[in-house]
């Protein structure tokens, strides 16, 4: 299992390569990887669909009792073959309309890495594994939305993504630590049996708070809704495969796994209700006052999303098996028209629907493909749409809080989705021909087929209802109830008030579609009222923060280094100061100056007559000289406290840094007065201050029973356990390995930063030389 979730990053690195090697054929030959792992996981259908689990377990962190464990089960089955059918023909497509691109084969990478990100979301059951994937698909998401980097809008789209999934995944940590903490245990399967202590517990609500912001802001929820249809500047594929079939349903999936250890409660059902509903009708109102093709889509995914959470939150079993259907549904309509619509810019130059009509007759196939996915948006007899729809009526129908409200306003985004359904899936392919920007001509294979098979595969389940509810529905929605029950679902079950009004909102759609004008109209309402798109929140804390760190840098990183240095001292005493009155006994603090030698006191008579000597001194040879004898004298107090090696050290370290320090400023001339008065003074208080809490903190130290040694267990351990024979270096390199990589880091960063000054300094030597060169010359 863990190879099949792993096996996108390493073929990630090669993809590159592939693509170099054979560019005609990249996409064709790494679709095989996705379909790899579709046959991989199909082998589990059988099991699953009778109720079958299936957990693997790798030993990962033994000493926190974390282990590395991937769940099959019904949910993370058909999320699985989702997220791999649905890769496997991004990547056919892709290979038509990446065509040529001079990043191709780093798009290809970048789509790999998501899919096994996606993947690993969905597989695994330890919460540390499934928010390490869930940030990936943050991460490789930011890729491929800003992937034409070099215009300005996606970059902004790509980094509004980031910024709101992102600030979601660490709000998401909080609560699966929570999580862990009050259930014991990482595993979400373990955490099942925990739940009613769990929702009884103080920390439930902090929890679900928490969660709730991780899951909404992956999934695109009312409030934090926005940032999806901005992220519409990805390439088509990535449309289609992040922002329709995958990654926005992360949040989805992750609310339907944890329902059976923080569902059932009424603060689950309220919140999910409330921002699934608000979404859901934003979502739908706000497509039909859109022109652009993606957007339109965009905006009825986010409808779609909060169908989903909406669907989640009614929490009965009806609106789980509603749920799934619906799931695959949309995946399957909704991926079929993002292609469509990024083969239609491809070939006309243009997703404007005021500009696409009558195109059936040049592209034939794109026209079936449209049909095909308009039906089954839609949700007209006999595909799978229409099964989900007559279920998501049926769920609200048995729903015990006002169900006729709730069906009501279900029944009016429904209205608005089957319009949107005839815009993109019939308006450019009916109706009379418009001219368009490019000359159209028949669309390349790879371009209108996976479109056709989405779509196509979405008509073909709805006539076999009953075996995609055994095999697919019944396992998933089980796993979503935390109990197995029969969903039982058929194509048709009989003239019916469902039914009645499924027929209302298609009749009602179609009208809609002709009164569009009214979509115009909602939209000039929503975008006045800043608070229903939410965009400008995001906008006005962005640029608060850039506000207040450009001030705290002109503040604190003014440039000068004794404002460095004062505010780390002064930090280091505040902080200090408050701990040792807090936690330490100052009582407890004796003077033993019965111990001190007449030597001592000369000794550092002179180490301080030195020090004041230097803040004195005018001469800057002067200075380094007294800090010289300060050292010096520090030395010599380690040669009588028996330390000889490292007074040696401390006399070589002094006497070469004085010797550097003079051949570098024995130029400069000598000091000048850039300090007023009263900032003396607070300097001169700062100085004391910090020299007399590290006295004080001496005294604690000399005054407290020193712990004990370990320099035995490094002597009886260094060849047990390290296999070496030199004590200090294995302490280096082994028991402090992770301090000591870090000092090498920061030795290795200063490097290239020294290098790359006096790389930059040549040049610009360099370039000045050539201009005046040029102008020698042209005199």
């Amino acid at each position: 299992m863990i190879f099949a979730v792993l096996t996108g990053f390493f073929v990630a690195l090669g993809a590159h390569f592939i693509n170099k090697m054979a560019p005609r054929y990249a996409g064709y030959l790494l679709s095989l990887v996705p379909f790899g792992i579709l046959s991989y996981l199909a082998q589990y259908i059988p099991a699953v669909s009778t109720g079958g689990t299936q957990m693997i377990t790798y030993a990962w962190f033994d000493a926190f009792n974390i282990q590395l464990s991937f769940l099959i089960d019904g949910l993370s089955l058909i999320f699985s073959l989702i997220i791999s059918g649905v890769g496997a023909f991004i990547l056919i497509y892709s290979n038509s309309y990446m065509s040529g691109h001079p990043k191709q084969g780093r798009f290809y990478s970048y789509l790999m890495m998501f899919m096994a990100s996606m993947l690993g979301v969905v597989l695994a059951d330890n919460m540390v594994a499934l928010f390490i994937f869930w940030e990936l698909t943050s991460f490789t998401s930011y890729l491929l939305i800003g992937f034409n980097h070099e215009k300005e809008k996606p970059r902004k789209a790509a980094l509004q993504a980031l910024l709101v999934t992102g600030g979601g995944g660490l709000a998401l940590l909080a609560g699966f630590i929570l999580l862990a903490n009050v259930g014991g245990t990482f595993s979400i399967s373990e955490l099942i049996a925990q739940n009613a202590i769990i929702r009884e517990g103080i920390m439930y609500l902090p929890i679900l708070t928490l969660v709730f912001l991780g899951a909404f802001t992956k999934s695109a929820q009312f409030p934090f809704h926005f940032w999806l249809p901005n992220a519409m500047e990805a390439p088509s594929p990535v449309s289609a495969y992040l922002h329709s079939a995958t990654m926005v349903k992360a949040g989805v999936f992750l609310l339907a796994r944890l329902n059976p250890v923080l569902g059932g409660t009424m603060e689950w059902r309220y919140v999910l209700i409330f921002a699934g509903g608000i979404t859901m009708v934003l979502g739908a109102v706000r497509a039909l006052g859109q022109t652009d093709l993606k957007r339109i889509l965009a905006y009825t995914t986010l409808s779609a999303l909060g169908i989903l959470i909406f669907l989640v939150g009614i929490d009965n079993k009806l609106a789980f098996s509603a749920a799934v259907t619906y799931l695959v549904v949309h995946a399957m309509y909704k991926g079929a028209l993002f292609l469509i619509a990024g083969a239609l810019e491809h070939e006309t130059g243009t997703r404007d629907i005021r500009l696409l009509g009558g195109l059936r007759k040049q592209l034939p196939f794109l026209g079936v493909a449209g049909l095909l996915a308009a039906l089954l948006f839609a949700g007209v007899p006999p595909t799978l749409g229409f099964v989900s729809k007559e279920l998501i009526f049926g769920a609200f129908d048995h729903f015990e809080w006002h169900p006729i409200i709730l069906t009501s306003v279900v029944l009016i985004v429904t209205l608005f989705k089957v319009a949107a359904a005839i815009m993109t899936g019939l308006k450019p392919f009916w109706g009379k021909p418009l001219p368009t920007p490019k000359k159209v001509h028949h669309a390349p294979t790879a371009l209108w087929l996976p479109p056709l098979i989405l779509a196509s595969g979405g008509v073909l389940w709805g006539i076999f209802t009953g075996v995609f509810s055994k095999i697919f529905v019944t396992p998933a929605a089980s796993a979503i109830a935390g109990f197995w029950y029969d969903s039982d679902l058929h194509l048709w079950h009989g003239l019916n008030l469902d039914f009645a009004l499924l027929l209302f909102a298609l009749a009602g759609g179609a009208a809609l579609f002709h009164w569009r004008w009214l979509g115009n109209k909602l939209e000039s309402l929503i975008t006045a009222r800043p608070v229903l798109h939410a965009e400008s929140a995001y906008n006005w804390s962005l640029q608060g923060m850039i506000d207040v760190a450009s001030w705290q840098t002109r503040f604190l990183q003014n440039g000068y280094l004794r404002h460095y240095i004062v505010w780390t001292i002064m930090t280091f005493l505040v902080l200090g100061v408050f701990t040792l009155f807090n936690l330490v006994d100052l009582s407890a603090i004796s003077l033993r100056l019965n111990e001190v030698h007449s030597y001592e006191i000369l000794i550092l008579v002179i180490v301080g007559l030195a020090a004041i000597f230097a803040i004195r001194s005018k001469s800057v040879l002067g200075a380094i000289a007294s800090l010289g004898i300060t050292g010096f004298g520090i030395a010599l107090f380690f040669v009588f406290y028996g330390a000889p090696d490292l007074a040696l050290t401390q006399f070589s370290i002094e006497t070469l840094t004085v010797v550097l320090l003079v051949l570098v400023v024995y130029k400069i001339p000598r000091f000048a007065n850039y300090s007023s008065k009263p900032g003396k003074i607070r300097d001169s208080v700062i100085s004391i201050a910090s020299g007399g809490f590290i006295t004080v903190l001496m005294l604690i130290l000399l005054s407290t029973d020193a712990p004990p040694s370990i320099k035995e267990y490094f002597l009886e351990n260094t060849y047990l356990l390290a296999q070496g024979k030199n004590v200090v270096n294995v302490i280096l390199v082994d028991f402090r390995a992770f301090d000591t990589l870090g000092e090498i880091t920061v030795l290795s960063i200063a490097a290239i930063g020294v290098i790359t000054l006096l790389k930059l300094r040549t040049e610009r030597k360099k370039k000045s030389s050539t201009k005046e060169a040029d102008q020698e010359l042209s005199k």
